[in-house]
């Protein structure tokens, strides 16, 4: 993957997944490898209906 998907569907189902997997530690690491701003993403996320959570390191709807 080469870049954070657009659609905010994907969106949710790439990051949980990225963390899941192993490929980053946190949503910190993972936006930083994107170049996006991580503030950036999480206000993408709320305007769809989800939310990062910081202890399950996982998006959930909101």
């Amino acid at each position: 993957m080469d870049r954070l998907p657009k659609d905010p569907f994907m969106l949710v189902s790439s990051i949980n997944m990225l963390l899941r997997d192993g490929e980053f530690d946190s949503l910190e690491e993972l936006c930083a490898y994107f170049d996006r701003e991580v503030e950036d993403v999480k206000a993408e996320l709320l305007r769809n209906g989800y939310a990062y959570n910081e202890e399950q390191k996982q998006v959930r709807p909101n």
